[in-house]
């Protein structure tokens, strides 16, 4: 089969075509014949970072990345009962590890996957997978959004951004979503009901009085949005693995709690999003698609910083 390898870590260009073996499965996976992948900024660090790599896939080369997966089912494991061949089905699998996602066909536990909407198309379920799962464990698993509370999303017009919005939303919250002026109309048609150009002015001097805050950012930005959020809130990072002694003790002082959330695929979380889905709820948005031997040219696109919504790969 066809599949994209990476010996070193380096520019995208690092990326080559190849043949490799049809993978074999184990008793609890299935064998997916891939149709769509969907291209994260994970990726792209990976493929870029030598540490990264290593941290997130080990040091056996060359590796296959990618983890955001949609295809059909062709064979299935011994132990697997709710599976069987000719399923078409969604997943982000083997994260953190060996995703092996850039492939014709890719193993799978059979718990990381879901049975693909039959409302969306193989590109809509590639998009809707890692970026999904890290906006509902931020606001639901870990920061126990709900009614009523006051939610801002930084990067809202980016692939978890633009996914945090809308679940936001269903649950019930006044949302807030920064971007540049050019996403305006697209962030509010997600459901924002609020939106702030983080060009005109610091955000923090328009707004404040916030019980969750997702930052896809890092940096600075995290640091200003400690000062905003009340007693009891959170600020979720997506970036960070580790805070400055000075955001946690700005946090402490202010009474609010800093997370870092290491995204997973867990199938009650599945589930949950799955019906979102099939109930038209949540809608993931594709900018730009890319054949499976533009492979490059996607992570190009990502590292651009601008993308809105998802970059998805067709096989």
């Amino acid at each position: 089969m066809k599949a994209i390898i990476l010996q070193n870590a380096g520019n995208a260009e690092n990326l080559e075509m190849s043949e490799v073996s049809v993978p074999t499965i184990k008793d609890n996976e299935v064998l997916i014949k891939v149709s769509a992948i969907g291209i994260n900024p994970v990726d792209i660090k990976a493929r870029s970072n030598p540490y990264v790599l290593s941290y997130l896939l080990g040091e056996e080369r060359p590796v296959i990345l990618g983890w955001d997966i949609s295809g059909t089912v062709t064979e299935v494991g011994k132990n697997v009962t709710e599976f069987e061949a000719g399923d078409e089905v969604f997943g982000m699998i083997n994260f953190p590890g060996r995703g092996n996602a850039y492939a014709e066909y890719v193993t799978a536990p059979a718990t990381q996957v879901s049975k693909k909407p039959s409302n969306l198309t193989h590109e809509e379920a590639a998009a809707s997978s890692m970026a999904l799962l890290t906006a509902w464990q931020l606001l639901v698993n870990h920061g126990k959004v709900k009614a009523g509370n006051r939610v801002l999303v930084h990067a809202a017009a980016g692939g978890v951004g633009h996914f945090a919005v809308q679940i936001a939303k269903h649950l019930g919250a006044y949302v807030i979503g920064t971007s540049s002026a050019a996403n305006r109309d697209f962030i509010l048609a997600q459901g924002a009901d609020e939106h702030i150009d983080y060009k005109a002015a610091p955000f923090e001097e328009t707004i404040d009085n916030i019980d969750f805050v997702l930052d896809p950012i890092g940096g600075n930005t995290l640091s200003r949005s400690i000062g905003i959020v009340n007693s009891g809130g959170t600020v979720a990072s997506i970036v960070t693995s580790e805070f400055t002694e000075e955001d946690q003790q700005k946090a402490k002082s202010n009474g609010v709690k800093l997370i870092n959330v290491f995204v997973r695929s867990l199938p009650e979380d599945l589930a949950s999003l799955t019906d979102l889905l099939e109930k038209g709820i949540i809608k993931p948005h594709i900018s730009q698609t890319f054949a499976f031997e533009e492979i490059i040219q996607a992570h190009q696109q990502i590292e651009t910083g601008k993308t809105v919504g998802k970059v998805v790969v067709l096989v």
